[in-house]
């Protein structure tokens, strides 16, 4: 990991229309760094708005305020063709849903080459085949199996036809949006698998949406923890399980299961209760509590949580 940023959100929002003059704030206050080469992780639950924030970097979802960086140019609102090109080529996104995201009617040669197709980044129909049987190739699929469709493979081999989708553009950052969750248990460790081994491979920078604390710890370098929309918490990977600060974050990994059955029997869920914060007078921001671990808290809450890592 270098200390080059590779993107930067600066105040991000997202909003959706919700009826007559009626819009919903999906994604507010967001303010995050991700460094070239490293794995930034953003969690959170079902609804938190993680989804919304991948899909807002790819530019699927519009921004509504705030600025999104890539290498220290702003891509979201209005590009020029040139500059969409780029932002497509350099920014690809991994699906969470292997069968949904793949075009059942299309064969494997032309899912992956899709890409390569539209922006064409090839030379002539045997140029595309190569790159299309070395992307194969890369996440562990067989030449033999571009002729095929997407119904013939299982979930693990879907999913890792649409990070050859995502890989065969050459892209620098990878949004990879809950990559395993719709994958059986044994085989969610293969594809972690191969994500890191196509990191060190390719040089590539992750962002990794995940809801499951204990998936992201094995992968990440960094986590955000983002609640209804707000980053609650961002600190590297071991810092924030040794010294979770915020309340949202605890709970979240008091659910975390761990492989001792009489300690999963006896053990307390915390559960987080937003009125044990009060912003009533002093308002909250998002404070830098110590050198890389952030926090969305006012000035006494910020306080507390530092004589909470003082201990």
């Amino acid at each position: 990991m270098s200390n080059k940023v590779l993107l930067s959100l600066r105040d991000v929002q997202v909003t959706f229309d919700v009826g007559h003059k009626k819009k919903f704030v999906a994604v507010s206050d967001v303010n995050f760094d991700i460094y070239e080469g490293e794995t930034f992780a953003l969690v959170g639950e079902s609804g938190s708005g993680k989804t919304t924030i991948g899909r807002a970097i790819v530019r699927i979802n519009e921004t509504s305020h705030g600025d999104i960086l890539y290498d220290g140019k702003k891509i979201n609102g209005k590009l020029s063709k040139a500059d969409d090109v780029e932002v497509i080529r350099n920014i690809q996104m991994i699906f969470q849903d292997p069968a949904a995201s793949l075009n059942e009617r299309a064969t494997i040669d032309y899912i992956v080459s899709e890409g390569l197709i539209n922006f064409k980044l090839f030379e002539n129909d045997e140029d595309r085949r190569a790159k299309v049987r070395k992307a194969l190739a890369d996440v562990g699929l067989l030449a033999e199996h571009m002729t095929r469709y997407p119904h013939e493979f299982s979930g693990g081999q879907r999913q890792r036809i649409g990070i050859a989708r995502a890989l065969i553009m050459e892209p620098k950052l990878v949004v990879a949006d809950e990559p395993i969750s719709a994958l059986d248990v044994s085989i969610r460790a293969q594809v972690l698998n191969l994500l890191k081994e196509l990191q060190n491979k390719k040089n590539l920078t992750y962002l990794f949406i995940a809801h499951d604390l204990s998936v992201v710890r094995f992968i990440s370098d960094r986590i955000a923890v983002i609640h209804l929309g707000r980053i609650v918490e961002l600190a590297e990977t071991e810092e924030l399980f040794k010294h979770p600060l915020h309340p949202y974050t605890k709970s979240l990994l008091s659910a975390v299961p761990l492989p001792d059955p009489i300690y999963e029997r006896g053990k307390k869920l915390f559960k987080y209760d937003e009125s044990v914060h009060d912003y009533s007078i002093l308002k909250p921001g998002f404070i830098e509590v110590k050198k890389g671990h952030f926090v969305w808290a006012n000035e006494v809450e910020a306080d507390q949580y530092k004589k909470e890592l003082k201990k």
